[in-house]
């Protein structure tokens, strides 16, 4: 799907990747931006910022809570008309901690932001797109919904409860012969202050290429880009070599084990 001319809605939109991909689908021509976002402070410093380079307006959401997301859904329709593109990109990662540490709050809220929330999100989203013919969901997930690293069983399972259901739901559309895409992008760590302190072997990706890669993943109608693109190949590894050598290359040798002994996180 091309974006210039088309109406947009990002959730998490005003941090992160969420507000770069918001100001790029503005330079790239988009009709209209519109972000949700549980912070209404962020919300009014974000659209304040971009309004010069396009239309641009948001709304409070929490996406854990379906209410709260009827409650947008009727203010974006109200205000801003149909979306043509949905990217589900709201996300969290509660902790560093095992989990034998975790507590049930930590569970549920893991799970709501990033996994049933995209659900939620898309839900409501997806029956007005096929009955209109127009429209493709970006869900962004993550490469740990591929390769489960110690102290992110959390975010790990979210994730790959994230894939699961992207992949699922884009099948189903493709058997369906519907116009209606869906596009999973699983990025390595990004460096957007989500993932302070952790320590990696590998190249932590800029926020500005993750965007950028991940809207031409959009245009070009992909349905999973994995971001570097070796990362598309963690399972066919996962195969190929025994558990045994797997941990030991990539969980020692490379220190994938250990990337989140220091984590922080965002401090605010």
């Amino acid at each position: 799907m091309k974006i210039q001319g088309k109406t947009v809605l990002i959730t998490g939109g005003c941090s992160g990747i969420g507000k770069i991909m918001a100001r790029r689908c503005l330079e790239m021509g988009a009709s209209q931006v519109i972000v949700w976002d549980i912070n209404e402070a962020a919300i009014d410093a974000t659209v304040q910022e971009l309004s010069a380079k396009g239309f641009i307006k948001g709304f409070k959401a929490d996406i854990a809570n379906p209410a709260s997301i009827d409650t947008a859904f009727a203010a974006t329709k109200t205000a801003c008309g149909d979306v043509d593109l949905l990217i589900n990109n709201a996300g969290i990662i509660t902790n560093n901690k095992t989990f034998a540490e975790q507590t049930d709050q930590d569970i549920d809220r893991t799970m709501d932001i990033n996994t049933k929330g995209a659900m939620y999100v898309t839900r409501r989203y997806l029956k007005p797109m096929k009955e209109r013919g127009v429209g493709h969901i970006c869900n962004i997930t993550s490469s740990a919904g591929m390769l489960a690293l110690p102290k992110m069983s959390l975010y790990a399972a979210s994730k790959w409860a994230a894939i699961g259901w992207s992949e699922s739901v884009r099948i189903e559309l493709e058997r369906e012969k519907s116009p209606v895409k869906i596009t999973t992008i699983a990025p390595y760590f990004i460096n957007t202050g989500m993932f302070d302190g952790i320590h990696s072997f590998f190249r932590i990706l800029p926020p500005e290429e993750v965007a950028r890669k991940a809207l031409r993943a959009v245009e070009l109608d992909l349905g999973y880009r994995g971001i570097n693109f070796p990362s598309h190949f963690i399972r066919l590894m996962q195969g190929i070599f025994p558990h045994s050598w797997f941990n030991f290359l990539f969980g020692d040798v490379c220190g994938l084990y250990t990337v989140m002994d220091h984590f922080t996180g965002r401090r605010k």
